[in-house]
C-alpha cells in the first residue's frame, strides 16, 4: 500500500512563500507521475501541478510563474515551491502519486494514492 505524507503547509501573508513536500512510501516499482491538487472551501478539487518521472511538468494557469513543482526520484518525493502567494491560493493541498507497486501477495498492480492534505492559508 503506497502512502503519501505531505508537509510544509501553514499561514503566510500575501506575497509570501511556502514549500510543500510529499514523500511516498511502500514497495514501489515506479512512480509515473506525482501531482499537487488543492481544494478551497466550497470549491472542487483542482489540479495545481504535476510532474512525470522524466521531469515534464504541467501547471494550472492560475499558478504559472509563481509555483514550481520538482521531484527527487531517488527519495520518491515531490515538492511544490509556492511564491508570490495570493489569498486565492488558500486551501488544502493534496499530494497524488500514480505508478506501480508490489503488494503483500507479491503481485504488481497500479496505484493511485493520495496524502492526507496540508493546509495552506494566505492572508491579505
Amino acid at each position: 500500500q503506497v502512502q503519501l505524507v505531505e508537509s510544509g503547509g501553514g499561514l503566510v501573508q500575501a506575497g509570501g512563500s511556502l514549500r510543500l513536500s510529499c514523500a511516498a512510501s511502500g514497495v514501489i516499482n515506479n512512480i509515473n507521475a506525482m501531482a499537487w491538487y488543492r481544494q478551497a472551501p466550497g470549491k472542487d478539487r483542482e489540479l495545481v501541478a504535476n510532474i512525470t518521472v522524466g521531469g515534464s511538468t504541467n501547471y494550472a494557469d492560475s499558478v504559472k510563474g509563481r509555483f514550481t513543482i520538482s521531484r527527487d526520484n531517488a527519495k520518491n518525493t515531490v515538492y511544490l515551491q509556492m511564491n508570490s502567494l495570493k489569498p486565492g491560493d488558500t486551501g488544502v493541498y493534496y499530494c497524488n502519486g500514480r505508478g506501480r507497486e508490489t503488494t503483500a501477495w507479491r503481485t504488481v498492480r497500479e496505484f493511485d494514492s493520495w496524502g492526507q492534505g496540508t493546509q495552506v492559508t494566505v492572508s491579505s
